[in-house]
């Protein structure tokens, strides 16, 4: 019954640590309301489109589109011949090099800061109306290493993906994964890394600045020790049977000999 009891308890113990969002009935969400938009920071690359509809040819020369060549011999190089549109790649110090307008700054706006600025410096010398301007971060990515189930790179087209979301694209944390312990790398757009720890467990990660993703954050899920364990055990239990085959084969080897 002792026995019985104390398995019990430690299997309430384990359960404790695995679902998220424990205390999410206690927890202020009105912190939370705002919406998220990323800030363009350098080494992004950026697609920009701008259109206007009474007269495309005025703002043809604001879209940098390249066509391959086009060599007609085949059907994979006709199809390399389809327009591809090129990026604008922000520098360290937050600038883009944009036609007719020159150097602009871009580094700290937001997508929607970005097309408003590009919209009113083209109109007036360009349009007589504010053209359509789309910004998009062709290169947004995070990635995800440690305890889960497909570690990789994973691209947001939306521009915009939270902690739970981009644990989610990676097939959520694995059995051996420490749910109070995942860990947030990030560098700012001075170069400066920071490492901060989340625990999923506590609901209050959603007011975290750190539950919306930046680009090229690395999230990393720390094994339990359970992992480390078994981890140990299995190296050891390997050697301890490559010993004792050795041991094996020299003591029929020698008892052929000796026979």
């Amino acid at each position: 019954m002792l026995a019985a009891s104390l398995m019990l308890l430690a299997s309430c113990t384990s359960y404790k640590n695995v679902p998220y969002l424990q205390n999410s009935d206690k927890v202020d969400l009105s912190p939370a309301t705002m919406l998220y938009d990323a800030k363009i920071m350098p080494k992004d690359q950026l697609v920009i489109n701008v259109n206007y509809p009474t007269d495309p040819d005025a703002v043809k020369m604001f879209n940098l589109v390249t066509m391959a060549e086009n060599t007609t011999s085949t059907i994979s190089s006709r199809l390399s011949s389809m327009a591809q549109v090129q990026t604008y790649l922000v520098d360290n110090e937050g600038y883009i090099n944009y036609p007719l307008l020159g150097r602009l700054h871009v580094g700290g706006l937001t997508k929607t800061e970005l097309e408003n600025l590009l919209a009113s410096k083209i109109q007036g010398s360009y349009t007589k109306e504010a053209p359509l301007v789309y910004v998009q971060m062709s290169n947004y990515k995070v990635s995800v290493l440690g305890e889960v189930a497909r570690p990789g790179q994973y691209m947001a087209t939306t521009g915009k993906v939270n902690i739970f979301e981009a644990l989610a694209m990676a097939g959520d944390l694995t059995i051996w994964g420490q749910r109070d312990c995942v860990k947030i790398i990030r560098e700012n757009e001075k170069g400066e890394k920071t490492i901060v720890p989340m625990n999923l467990n506590d609901a209050n990660i959603i007011n975290s600045p750190y539950y919306q993703l930046q680009q090229n954050d690395i999230v990393y899920v720390t094994p339990n020790k359970t992992k480390a364990k078994n981890s140990g055990v299995g190296s050891e239990t390997s050697l301890w049977f490559t010993s004792t085959s050795i041991l094996v084969s020299l003591t029929s080897l020698l008892y052929n000999i000796l026979k």
